[in-house]
């Protein structure tokens, strides 16, 4: 009453609509000497009647009745809800009572497997999820309950394999109790868990009381820090500004190349105009000439229109005076003329070699 929630160790659990709800839990220390009100309200499903009641639980200290010795049982066949049934529970207590023969013996706490991190079982052959039972006892513990820590059977338990236990038969016919999870627990060997702290490594010395900065703060200035955050950056970039400017002016290389490059630019151009224009003057390097030997007057080269397709690869041409004739004899009956003839190529002297064969 009055929080949002239910206390944090207090679980409901509802397996159905139509089946009982059941509260447990085991109450810390915080919750002893106040009371604490459980609001309940329910309701009809098909009238939608609805009820409230309040729950009020009282929670008294257990120094009074100390149970030192608990040992905590897994029952694998049983749910938490079946297990709360007080016959049950009353049942397992009094299996318990017979192996142990202590004076008192209460149930500490009931926990779901689930609770525990355990797996939801399959629906098949009635698997049941488990649960955990923890009881106390004024008496240590009986032979039958420490056979479980002999190393027999521990070795067995890490072989995933059941342990030999004398008095698994008293509970066989109800209860099937996980022997490999069993806890004993014997709180009067257990020590203090307090402990004085001592200042050493990892532990900060008393500094006293804390002091917090006060109100009114000195001012700061931050002219310093601007310069470093502003100027300092500002002229490093002004410097590379300078080196790389003084880089590509003042230290350009490669103008020769540059000129040859624009003289191809050049030529490349006035060929454009050429190719557009067909009816333009010759260039001065088809304009006639006089020929360096001769002295006659050389035409130019042939236009586009000159068909040059039935022009003999050789022709036959009259012995000229820059013409020089070696006679070659061959095999019998052959005969033949070697003929030098000079001329030039763009103003590049050169002799071209004929032969011609003669049958004799």
């Amino acid at each position: 009453m009055g929080y949002p929630d239910r206390p944090g160790w207090l679980r409901y659990i509802q397996r159905t609509p139509y089946s009982d709800g059941v509260l447990y839990g085991s109450p810390t220390a915080d919750s002893v000497g106040r009371p604490t009100v459980i609001e309940i309200t329910a309701y009809n499903r098909r009238t939608f009647e609805t009820a409230r009641h309040n729950l009020v639980i009282h929670v008294m200290s257990a120094e009074d009745f100390p149970l030192p010795y608990q040992a905590e049982f897994f029952i694998k066949n049983m749910n938490v809800e079946e297990m709360l049934a007080s016959e049950v529970l009353g049942d397992f207590l009094g299996a318990v009572k017979n192996v142990w023969q202590p004076e008192r013996l209460n149930a500490i706490n009931i926990t779901s497997a689930l609770d525990r991190g355990g797996r939801v079982p399959l629906p098949i052959d009635d698997m049941k999820e488990g649960v955990y039972v923890m009881v106390g006892a004024d008496v240590p513990f009986s032979s039958c309950l420490r056979e479980v820590e002999n190393p027999q059977n521990q070795l067995r338990c890490s072989q995933e394999m059941e342990p030999a236990v004398t008095c698994d038969k008293k509970f066989r016919a109800q209860f099937h109790i996980d022997w490999c999870k069993i806890s004993l627990v014997d709180k009067t060997k257990q020590a203090s868990s307090f402990q004085e702290v001592v200042c050493g490594e990892g532990i900060l010395p008393d500094g006293g009381e804390y002091r917090p900065p006060p109100a009114s703060l000195k001012s700061r200035d931050y002219y310093s820090d601007f310069l470093v955050t502003l100027a300092v950056p500002s002229a490093v970039a002004l410097v590379l500004f300078l080196v790389l400017a003084y880089v590509m002016c003042c230290r350009r290389e490669g103008v020769i190349q540059l000129v040859h490059h624009s003289a191809i630019q050049k030529s490349t151009k006035e060929l454009r105009d050429m190719s557009k224009n067909r009816e333009i003057a010759w260039p001065l390097s088809t304009l006639p000439v006089f020929h360096p030997v001769t002295g006659e007057m050389v035409p130019p080269l042939p236009t586009d229109g000159y068909d040059g397709t039935s022009m003999p690869l050789m022709q036959t041409q009259p012995n000229l005076p820059h013409q020089t004739q070696i006679p070659q004899q061959q095999a019998a009956g052959e005969f033949r003329m070697t003929t030098f003839q000079r001329f030039e190529v763009n103003g590049i002297p050169e002799e071209r070699k004929l032969t011609e064969a003669l049958d004799l």
